[in-house]
């Protein structure tokens, strides 16, 4: 099954209900992408609407990956850093592969693009990004040459009785 990548799709009204049920899909069935199962598209209007703010201002780039019907099935947000001392690399966000797609490489090509898009920002020498703990993310993003430089123990609940740690990992470019 072929995935088309696109970096900065334009975000048209139907594109963006496609996300909003992408991410609900990716949510319900497990993934970490910001929340907690179960929830509906208007459980994660917030969070992709802050990201569109983000590619509205021009510090966040969408990295869409579509189906052979045209569907979105894969996404992740690079965004840009406003720290003046932290501009030399990128945040890369809500990772999420369909649950109909996963097993068969496409996050790691999901991932493969996101390094090729973050190459291609001037001056850019590395992907930074965050992981839940306790779900073995920290194995898929080593073997995409991600390097785990740092974890905050206990820092995301996911539930009254239920402590992840946050793992911070780091891509080099350079």
């Amino acid at each position: 099954m072929t995935m088309r990548y696109v970096l900065g799709p334009e975000i048209t009204p139907a594109l963006r209900e496609a996300l909003l049920r992408l991410w609900t899909d990716v949510t319900n069935a497990g993934g970490a992408v910001g929340l907690v199962p179960p929830v509906t598209t208007e459980d994660v209007t917030g969070l992709l609407d802050g990201h569109l703010r983000g590619i509205a201002e021009g510090n966040t780039l969408a990295l869409t990956g579509f189906d052979e019907r045209d569907r979105p099935a894969a996404l992740a947000f690079l965004v840009r850093n406003d720290h003046r001392l932290m501009r030399h690399w990128v945040w890369l966000y809500r990772v999420m592969v369909h649950p109909g797609h996963q097993g068969r490489g496409t996050g790691r090509e999901l991932m493969r693009q996101a390094e090729a898009a973050a190459r291609s920002l001037d001056g850019v020498r590395g992907i930074r990004l965050t992981a839940r703990g306790g779900m073995g993310l920290e194995r898929f993003y080593e073997s995409c040459g991600y390097k785990e430089v740092g974890r905050v123990p206990d820092a995301i609940r996911v539930a009254e009785d239920d402590l992840r740690d946050d793992v911070i990992m780091w891509r080099p470019l350079t």
